[in-house]
């Protein structure tokens, strides 16, 4: 086991401290283990890259890490009412989407390779900048008012656009793929 591995397994086990914070309205915890995790992400990367403990595991498990923290900070603030449901059920979906079509081409033995694309960069940047915002907002009592709404914004129209970038790539990468044959 790397340490970068042992670092993202750390930002696994943060993930219910995160939320449980969350649900106890203990924003300065919830606040500083997203901050502690995000750190951690940068770091293990860091090493990884610099000291060549890159791994297959880590390949793997490092956007695990990333997606468990987003969709469960984001699925608490919805259900708070602290994020509008429209956009966490929009980040689900686009999430399950790509899951889904990954698990379909595999059972076809047509195994898709999921390569993020700048918008998908851009749009992980900006749910973690909006998360970062609210957790903020809530730890020191401070009102960001036109910055939420627009990263609420920018987050929901990337996420489309992302979910549609990530859709056409698969069906490309599946077009033509069993055709001919019995079809489900």
């Amino acid at each position: 086991m790397t340490i970068p591995n042992l670092i993202t397994m750390l930002r696994v086990v943060l993930v219910p401290a995160v939320v449980l914070a969350m649900l106890q309205a203990r924003w300065d915890w919830a606040f500083a283990g997203f901050v502690v995790a995000g750190i951690s992400d940068g770091v293990d990367g860091f090493i990884a890259r610099r000291f060549n403990q890159q791994s297959r595991f880590g390949a793997y498990l490092d956007p695990i890490a990333d997606k468990l923290l987003l969709v469960s900070v984001f699925v608490v603030m919805g259900i708070i009412g602290q994020l509008p449901l429209w956009l966490v059920v929009t980040m689900v979906s686009r999430d399950a989407l790509i899951v889904c079509a990954v698990l379909l081409s595999t059972a076809m033995a047509h195994p898709v390779e999921i390569k993020p694309f700048l918008v998908s960069k851009a749009n992980t940047a900006v749910q973690i900048v909006l998360a970062a915002v609210v957790l903020g907002e809530l730890a020191f009592a401070v009102h960001l008012d036109p910055l939420r709404p627009g990263l609420i914004l920018l987050s929901g129209v990337l996420t489309v656009a992302s979910a549609a970038a990530y859709l056409v790539a698969w069906l490309r990468h599946m077009s033509g793929y069993g055709e001919g044959g019995k079809s489900g």
